[in-house]
């Protein structure tokens, strides 16, 4: 460096920090800040499955989720995937996006900004519409994208693009999938698995939320994902995640972890569900299940988290109240 002119040794750093800032890109998940309430707590819903126009029972479900969302006073709204059914949107302009997202969520409470991540049926319409930030000139609330994070101060939520994970859908002769940005499968679920495996063991947080659209554990129609256990799985344990949220399965449902403080929850009940089937194999470890339309409710404060499913008519069925010491302690 010492015989570089001041031009050239300018041009080299130059050239030095651009890769850099292009490295840091590739391997961290974009990061989102979302401050918690001033008393250090906070507050939000989720919900799956639901983009149906308002149809089957979504206005219902969404009507009963600003009346909760206003009681918790919530700071956001997590969705679990498959935001419009069945093959996703057809463009930055496809009205479905109003008509299923814009005029159905319209309670004051829900005015607050949206986290989306990306399911089957979305990757069967327009991907890249979804992801675009024309949507959000639509409608600020909108923010979905493939893998990220949202950092509320005493919580971390880890959002994960499952639907490349899983092999069937390579393999789907009956619908074609938009995998545009995915030049090659394999490196993506690695650099997936890794920038989640990195951000996870970095995070001091509270709490720790992965979110992803299939389930890990499930007792509903679709079940276990064989990828996601042997690949994300191993992940989430090594790194004492506390809950991991999912749609897919049309139902509410809660799953305790045998060897590891994980809570399996599923929210996928936004809109069409009642497919009439429960996997009766988990015994004790299925604390929970609901074949119906409904949502679910998060309330963090540093040391306690709680958890409550509620029905199509805003009636709780289940409630999961934790201890974080506990939660812990208990494996």
């Amino acid at each position: 460096m010492a015989c570089f002119d001041y031009k050239t040794r300018a041009m080299y750093i130059g050239f030095v920090v651009l890769v850099s800032m292009l490295v840091c890109s590739f391997a961290h998940l974009q990061r989102f800040e979302h401050p918690a309430k001033a008393d250090g707590t906070l507050s939000f819903l989720v919900v799956g499955d639901w983009g149906r126009n308002g149809n089957f029972n979504q206005s219902e479900v969404a009507l009963q989720m600003g009346r909760i969302g206003e009681k918790l006073d919530i700071d956001f709204v997590v969705s679990t995937g498959d935001n419009f059914y069945d093959d996703g949107l057809k463009g930055v302009n496809d009205p479905a996006f109003e008509e299923s997202f814009t005029k159905v969520y319209t309670a004051k409470s829900l005015q607050k900004q949206w986290y989306s991540v990306l399911g089957n049926h979305d990757y069967r319409g327009d991907v890249e519409a979804q992801l675009s930030p024309v949507l959000r000139k639509i409608d600020s609330r909108w923010l979905c994208l493939r893998s990220f994070i949202v950092n509320a101060e005493i919580v971390e939520i880890f959002f994960v693009d499952t639907t490349p994970l899983v092999d069937k859908y390579m393999t789907d002769k009956e619908h074609s999938y938009d995998w545009r940005g995915l030049s090659s499968r394999k490196n993506y679920i690695s650099n997936t698995l890794k920038d989640l495996e990195m951000a996870l063991s970095e995070s001091t947080a509270k709490w720790k939320f992965v979110v992803g659209h299939h389930a890990i554990r499930s007792a509903g129609y679709h079940g276990d994902t064989p990828e996601l256990i042997r690949h994300l799985l191993p992940i989430l344990k090594a790194n004492n995640v506390d809950f991991y949220t999912n749609g897919h399965d049309h139902c509410l449902g809660h799953i305790a972890s045998h060897d590891s403080p994980i809570q399996f929850l599923t929210s996928g009940a936004g809109s069409k569900a009642w497919r009439g089937y429960v996997n009766p194999n988990y015994g004790n470890a299925l604390k929970f299940f609901h074949d119906g339309q409904g949502f679910m409710s998060v309330e963090l404060s540093p040391t306690n988290a709680q958890i409550v499913l509620y029905d199509v008519f805003g009636k709780i069925l289940h409630k999961l109240s934790m201890s974080k010491e506990l939660l812990h302690s208990a494996i």
